[in-house]
């Protein structure tokens, strides 16, 4: 448990030092995500973006199993 936990947090900072990259890729705004917005409220959904994530890692999970 204690090596999942320490993997996770290590993908956790990696995710977020290359966010500046991945936000060029375009994930989070897919045509399908649902964004709201009106005068004083926004409620965004990332559908599409949630679907092709899981995806790519269940792919990878999958590819790593073998």
């Amino acid at each position: 448990m204690s090596r999942f936990l320490i993997v996770l947090g290590i993908a956790i900072v990696l995710i977020g030092l290359a966010w500046p990259w991945l936000s060029k890729l375009g994930l989070g705004r897919l045509p399908g995500d649902i964004v709201i917005r009106r005068e004083n409220f926004s409620f965004y959904f990332p559908v599409v973006t949630g679907l092709l994530v899981s995806i790519v890692l269940s792919a990878l999970v999958w590819l790593l199993r073998r």
